[in-house]
């Protein structure tokens, strides 16, 4: 779906400027997005299959949640907003961990540059798997992983998962193990 977004400025910061999503990636603008985590108690952290249809790492395993911040959207409500629209779970601002950013330039074609700033949350929170209904046009498969098995997955680079450096997983693994 294409929507507007905020583009920011070198240093991150809304730059005043909106534009379309498709817009963006095209010219490679920098803006923003959010990463979810989501992991229950027992540390089964939930995953999904990005959709045959997307654009970019088609049928690949990633983060839980992940999406675009709407033009003038906070990221926990965007975070928020993203939960329900890809996965039909509903949560709330308190079940929400902020945890950092991480700044990602990925040229995929002449005329899709990802240049983004990925503002990074856990959701810890008992959940129904079986309740979960998925956005196709989004996710083809969600499931559930422990997170000593997915740190090993993923680590060990199975070209399974969306390749968002080893920084990255590395970080995030850290504060989930942290739990």
């Amino acid at each position: 779906m294409d929507e507007y977004i905020d583009i920011l400025n070198d240093n991150g910061e809304i730059s005043g400027k909106t534009c379309l999503k498709s817009e963006a990636h095209k010219k490679g603008l920098f803006h923003q997005s959010v990463h979810i985590w989501i992991v229950d108690y027992e540390k089964n952290v939930l995953i999904q299959k990005r959709a045959a249809s997307k654009d970019v790492f088609p049928n690949l395993w990633d983060v839980s949640v992940a999406g675009h911040i709407s033009a003038g959207e906070q990221p926990e409500i965007s975070a928020i907003r993203e939960i329900e629209e890809e996965i039909g779970l509903s949560v709330s601002k308190d079940e929400l961990q902020y945890i950092g950013t991480s700044k990602k330039k990925i040229i995929h074609k002449i005329d899709l540059i990802d240049n983004e700033l990925h503002h990074i949350y856990i959701c810890r929170i008992n959940f129904n798997f079986d309740t979960l209904r998925i956005q196709r046009e989004e996710v083809s498969e969600i499931k559930t992983i422990e997170l000593s098995n997915l740190i090993k997955e993923v680590l060990n680079e199975k070209n399974c998962f969306v390749p968002h450096g080893k920084d990255y997983y590395t970080f995030v693994f850290n504060e989930l193990k942290m739990l």
